[in-house]
């Protein structure tokens, strides 16, 4: 009998020059809950799992040798990915304004997007870009 899968089959993982701070940051705007945490051993984060309702998020220190030359934003000076999560399409509005009164640096404001869902778009303060809509899947 062959395995069932878990819940989860994808982790992302985001590289940022300060962890501690990005995980703080999350659960003020989006709010992500703090699942694991690896202390740097410096009064730092090493390494972190945020919870975004059901799914993981990894959240990495950036280091300038990284083997797969994985960066910050904050560091690259843009980034190359977004991530789309999630809201119930009545909460995007209070969604967006918590996340601008954190800090997030609003990309693209509620709207009703071709694909026939409303969504935005933002900025964390590293430069991570999050999506947040109420596309639920097929």
């Amino acid at each position: 009998m062959a395995d069932a899968p878990p819940p989860q089959t994808v982790y992302p993982n985001l590289k940022y020059a300060d962890p501690k701070t990005a995980l703080e940051f999350l659960a003020e705007a989006f709010g992500f809950e703090s699942h694991f945490v690896v202390d740097g051993g410096d009064g730092g984060v090493e390494h972190a799992q945020v919870r975004a309702g059901t799914n993981l998020i990894f959240l990495s220190r950036d280091h300038g040798a990284d083997r797969y030359g994985m960066r910050s934003p904050s560091v690259l000076g843009g980034t190359s990915h977004a991530l789309c999560v999630w809201v119930p399409d009545g909460t995007l509005d209070r969604h967006q304004a918590r996340a601008e009164a954190a800090g997030a640096r609003i990309l693209n404001p509620v709207h009703d997007s071709p694909a026939g869902v409303r969504e935005y778009s933002c900025a964390d303060p590293e430069g991570q870009v999050w999506t947040f809509s109420s596309y639920a899947g097929e």
